[in-house]
C-alpha cells in the first residue's frame, strides 16, 4: 500500500480481523454485485469504501421514485433523467473512491451471458429481486467454484447465507426448488430500509472475510432475522448435500435453460422484453418517436410515454414496458414502436 492508501484504510487495517495483509488482498480483489436495489446499493457502497479494487455492478432496471426510500445511491435527479440503476450507482461510487475500478453492466442476467457477467470474481454478492436470478447465480458459482453470498429482504425480515462451492451447502441444497406459491415483494409487502440495510451489511461482512483471506471466519449457516422484533434464527449450511441437484449431481438447470424471453418484474405493473442482444440506435429511435409521445433519453436508456403505457429501452435491445403484466401486450407495444 502507498501512503495515501495506508491513511485512507487505517481504521480498517488496524482491525486484527483484517490487518495490513488483509487490506492488501482487498485492494487486489474483484467483487460482483448482482442487482443495484435496496441490497445491492448498500453492498456496493460498503465494498467501495472498504477498498475492494474492482467492482462489477449488474442491473437491468432504471431508477424510480419509490426506490429512493431504501436504495442509498440514488437521488431525485436520477429519476428525472430516467437513469439505469447500474449507471447511476457507478457515478456515485466513483466519487466516493476514484481508485476503485467500477464497471456498470446495464443488462439482464440470462443463461446466455451469466458466466461472462459474473466471472472472474473473488466473491459475488446477491442483491437480486427474484429466485430465478439467484438459482442462475448459484449455477454459475457452483460450476466455476466462485464464492457468493445469498441475501433477501422484504418487510422487516431478511436472510443471508455464504456459499463456498465444494465446502458449504449451496442454494439448491437448502432450497431444492424455487417456491411455487406467490412470494411477498417490496411492492406488495413493503420494505423497512433498516432491514434491507442490515441484511446487506451482514452480506458484505461475510464477503470481506472471503476477500481479505479469512474464510475460516465465515458463518456457514442460513441466518434469518427480523430487524423489527429482534427475532433471529439459523440453519446449518456447513456441508454440501450429496443429493443436491446442483452441487451434488451437477445439474445446472437454470444455466442450461436458454428459453427465457419476457418476464414480469418483481410484483410491479411491468414486463421486461429480452430482445436477444439486438442493438438499438437510441438517438435515432428518440428522433423517430418524438412526434408520437414524450421522449426522455440519455446515453444509457430511452424512455417513451405512450399512455397508458411507458417503454424504457436499452442499447442492447432490451425493454421494460410499464403499465401491463401481460407479456403479449408488452411484446405488441415493442413491435409497434421498436420493430419485431
Amino acid at each position: 500500500m502507498n501512503a495515501a492508501q495506508r491513511e485512507r484504510y487505517s481504521r480498517q487495517s488496524i482491525l486484527p480481523e483484517i490487518g495490513v495483509a488483509g487490506q492488501r488482498r482487498l485492494l487486489a480483489s474483484r467483487a460482483v454485485v448482482v442487482g443495484c436495489g435496496a441490497l445491492g446499493t448498500v453492498q456496493a457502497t460498503l465494498l467501495v469504501r472498504a477498498g475492494v479494487g474492482e467492482i462489477v455492478l449488474i442491473d437491468r432496471d432504471y431508477v424510480e421514485t419509490s426506490n429512493l426510500q431504501r436504495q442509498w445511491l440514488f437521488e431525485e435527479a436520477d429519476v428525472e433523467r430516467a437513469m439505469p440503476k447500474a449507471a447511476a450507482a457507478a457515478e456515485r461510487l466513483r466519487k466516493a473512491n476514484s481508485s476503485c475500478r467500477i464497471h456498470a453492466e446495464v443488462k439482464d442476467m440470462t443463461p446466455q451471458n451469466a458466466a461472462a457477467l459474473l466471472t472472474p470474481a473473488d466473491a459475488i454478492l446477491d442483491g437480486a429481486d427474484n429466485f430465478a436470478a439467484r438459482y442462475l447465480l448459484n449455477d454459475v458459482a457452483v460450476k466455476t467454484k466462485t464464492p457468493w453470498i445469498y441475501g433477501a429482504a422484504v418487510g422487516t425480515r431478511g436472510s443471508l447465507m455464504p456459499v463456498v462451492p465444494g465446502e458449504t451447502a449451496c442454494l439448491s441444497c437448502i432450497f431444492p426448488q424455487a417456491p411455487r406459491s406467490r412470494q411477498p415483494t417490496c411492492e406488495t409487502s413493503g420494505a423497512l430500509n433498516a432491514a434491507t440495510t442490515a441484511v446487506a451489511s451482514m452480506q458484505v461482512c461475510e464477503a470481506l472475510k472471503i476477500l481479505c483471506g479469512r474464510p475460516e471466519a465465515l458463518r456457514r449457516r442460513l441466518v434469518t432475522t427480523d430487524i423489527w422484533s429482534g427475532e433471529t434464527g439459523s440453519v446449518d449450511a456447513s456441508r454440501p448435500d450429496p443429493d443436491c441437484p446442483t452441487c451434488g449431481r451437477g445439474d445446472f438447470q437454470y444455466l442450461n435453460d436458454l428459453s427465457r424471453g419476457s418476464a414480469s418484474l418483481c410484483g410491479r405493473d411491468s414486463v421486461q422484453i429480452a430482445a436477444g442482444g439486438r442493438a438499438l440506435d437510441l438517438p435515432g429511435l428518440a428522433a423517430a418517436l418524438a412526434s408520437l409521445g414524450k421522449v426522455q433519453a440519455n446515453p444509457h436508456a430511452l424512455r417513451f410515454a405512450c399512455p397508458p403505457h411507458e417503454l424504457t429501452l436499452f442499447p442492447d435491445g432490451r425493454a421494460i414496458v410499464k403499465g401491463t403484466r401481460d407479456p403479449a401486450v408488452a411484446r405488441s407495444l415493442y413491435a409497434r414502436y421498436v420493430g419485431s
